[in-house]
C-alpha cells in the first residue's frame, strides 16, 4: 500500500457496523487500510443487494456494474444518488452515496494489495448475484438444495474472506513459517463457521422474507417443507436437521480457534481481532443450543454486556500464553 494512502471514512464505518469497526481499529495498521476499504466495498454491494427499491433483475445488474468498477473493467462513476434517496437507514444512504469516493481509494493499494482486494469482492458479488437469482423478490419461500448449496454460500459471503484475510496478513504481518500446513485452510473454515452461526440465528428473519438456507433434501428426509419451519411449533421436528449444522458450525469455529492460537504470540493486534469474532460467534452457538430457534421473537443475540466481558477476558489474557489458550478449549 502507499504511504500516502488517504484514512478510510471512520465514522461511516462505526455506523454500517459496530462490532467490525472494533476489530478494524485493533488490527495491525499494516492491513487496517486493505481489509477496512474491502469491507465497505462489500457493504456496499450488500446494500445494492438488499434493497427493495429496485426489482432483483436489476439489482442483480447493478452489481455487475459496481464489480467491474471495482475489477477496473468499467472506469466511468457509477451513480447511485436516486437509489441512495430512498434508502431508510442513514449509513446505508451515505455509503451509497459515497461510493465514487469509496471505489477511488482502490487507487491508494499496491498491485499485489489490489489483487486480494479484487478476487474477495469478486467472489462476494457473484454470490450475492447469485442469492438474487435463486431467491429472487421473496414472494415465496425457496429452499437450497442441499449441503453442497449451504457450503459454497457461506464460503462466497465469509469463507473467501477467511482466505483474504489470511493472505494479507501473511504478506503484511508474519510469514506462514510458524503455522501450520492448514493455516490458509482454517481461515477459510474460520468464516464459513462465523457465517453458518448468522444462518442458523437469522432462519426466523430469512423464512419471512422468502429464503431457507437449510438443504431442501435433508428437510425432505424429515418430513418437513420449508413452509412448515414458519411454525414454531415444528421445532421438534427439525431439531435433528438443525443439529446437524450446529455440529457443523462448532466444527468451524474450532477451525478458528486453531487459527487463532497459530497466529504468533507476537501479534497482539491481530489475535485480538480473530478472537473476538470467534468468541461471540461460540456464545450465540451457545444460546442457540438452548432456544427453538424457530421463534421469530425475541431475535436471540448475545448482549452488549457479554461483548463487553469477551473484550475484557481476551485483553487480560493475551499476555499469558495458558490463560490465553483456555479461552480456546472449548471452541
Amino acid at each position: 500500500m502507499s504511504a500516502a494512502a488517504p484514512e478510510l471514512p471512520g465514522p461511516l464505518l462505526a455506523e454500517v457496523s459496530r462490532s467490525f469497526s472494533l476489530t478494524l481499529r485493533v488490527l495491525p495498521k499494516a492491513v487496517r487500510f486493505q481489509i477496512g476499504l474491502a469491507y465497505l466495498l462489500a457493504r456496499t454491494s450488500d446494500t445494492i443487494a438488499d434493497t427493495t427499491l429496485i426489482p432483483p433483475a436489476q439489482r442483480v445488474e447493478s452489481l455487475r456494474q459496481f464489480r467491474a468498477c471495482i475489477l477496473g473493467t468499467r472506469t466511468d462513476a457509477m451513480d447511485f444518488a436516486g437509489l441512495a434517496a430512498g434508502q431508510s437507514t442513514p449509513s446505508e444512504k451515505i455509503l451509497l452515496q459515497r461510493t465514487p469516493e469509496t471505489l477511488a481509494l482502490l487507487t491508494a493499494l499496491s498491485p499485489d494489495d489490489l489483487k486480494l482486494v479484487r478476487e474477495v469482492l469478486d467472489t462476494i458479488t457473484r454470490g450475492q448475484e447469485l442469492d438474487l437469482e435463486r431467491f429472487g423478490n421473496g414472494d415465496r419461500l425457496v429452499a437450497l438444495a442441499n449441503a453442497a448449496d449451504l457450503d459454497a454460500y457461506t464460503f462466497a459471503v465469509a469463507g473467501c474472506v477467511g482466505e483474504f484475510w489470511t493472505k494479507m496478513t501473511l504478506a503484511h504481518c508474519f510469514t506462514a513459517l510458524p503455522c501450520p500446513a492448514s493455516f490458509v485452510e482454517d481461515g477459510v473454515q474460520f468464516g464459513k463457521g462465523l457465517q453458518l452461526v448468522n444462518v442458523l440465528r437469522d432462519l426466523p428473519r430469512d423464512l419471512r422474507n422468502g429464503r431457507c438456507y437449510l438443504p431442501l433434501d435433508e428437510l425432505a428426509q424429515a418430513g418437513l417443507q420449508p413452509e412448515e419451519l414458519l411454525a414454531h411449533e415444528n421445532w421438534p421436528r427439525l431439531r435433528p436437521v438443525y443439529n446437524t449444522w450446529l455440529a457443523k458450525a462448532q466444527a468451524h469455529l474450532s477451525a478458528g480457534a486453531r487459527y487463532t492460537l497459530a497466529i504468533p504470540s507476537g501479534q497482539y493486534r491481530l489475535r485480538l481481532a480473530c478472537a473476538w469474532p470467534l468468541l461471540m460467534g461460540q456464545e450465540t452457538l451457545a444460546l442457540l443450543h438452548r432456544a427453538n430457534p424457530l421463534q421469530p421473537e425475541p431475535r436471540l443475540k448475545i448482549s452488549r454486556a457479554q461483548v463487553r466481558g469477551i473484550l475484557w477476558r481476551t485483553i487480560w489474557r493475551l499476555p499469558f500464553r495458558n490463560t490465553w489458550e483456555k479461552l480456546f478449549t472449548q471452541a
